[in-house]
């Protein structure tokens, strides 16, 4: 699995887990809804900082972001 491709299931996992829409979740991190869901869609690759934003908005370790859950 590729490392967008890991990122990618992984935001949305937590999302998910935290029970919050790509709409919510882009407004909490300051960002475009689209942008979450080409992330998601593996479209785009999120930037570190990127990801840091992420994982702000969504109260987690931007670690989480990298995790294999094989």
């Amino acid at each position: 699995m590729s490392l967008r491709e890991r990122v990618a299931r992984n935001l949305r996992r937590v999302r998910h887990e935290k029970s919050m829409s790509q709409e919510e979740l882009a407004h909490r991190a300051h960002v475009n809804r689209n942008y979450v869901g080409m992330l998601e869609r593996e479209e785009f690759a999120a930037s570190i900082d990127m990801l840091e934003k992420l994982a702000l908005a969504l109260g987690v370790d931007p670690i989480e972001f990298l995790r294999d859950e094989a």
